[in-house]
């Protein structure tokens, strides 16, 4: 096996083992739900796309090209102004980014403080029971006390 290959497949492994085994099933139905609207969908391709290598190999070569033939002298106006303009874009989808995240911390921290207050009002039931169970026991231990023959 040779040396890019084994460090590709340990990173690929890295990259694996810090996926969940299982999904969060609330985070299945949060992301089921955003599907659902065709400007979510359309948002988060666009975000995982400006997000990717692909989209800074392709600025590469159309801004390489745009100098390289001579599109436009410079100062490039032109090409100045389209790529302020798709930064304006790129930062507002940055932001939905952002939002769909953030969206995804509330969902688990939802989940999160459900599971919190169904642990503490199992708690409750358990002190409750641990009481009874030491009245009772203390009921018996006097009760024993109490009876002829008892050692105590």
């Amino acid at each position: 096996m040779t040396e890019s290959l084994r460090q590709r497949n340990e990173a690929f492994l890295r990259r694996l083992n810090r996926l969940p085994i299982e999904p969060n099933p609330a985070l299945m139905k949060q992301a089921e739900e955003r599907a659902a609207s065709v400007q979510n969908r359309i948002a988060d391709a666009i975000t995982d796309f400006a997000g990717s290598m692909w989209f800074v190999y392709i600025h590469i070569v159309w801004f390489g090209l745009w100098i390289g033939l001579g599109a436009e002298k410079y100062p490039y106006g032109l090409l100045t102004m389209i790529v302020s303009l798709e930064a304006i874009f790129l930062s507002t989808f940055v932001m939905i980014s952002q939002n769909r995240a953030d969206a995804k911390r509330q969902v688990v921290a939802n989940l999160q403080w459900r599971t919190v207050q169904e642990e503490d009002s199992q708690n409750e039931q358990l002190l409750q029971l641990s009481k009874q169970i030491l009245e009772l026991t203390q009921e018996i231990h006097s009760f024993a006390k109490g009876q002829p023959g008892s050692d105590r």
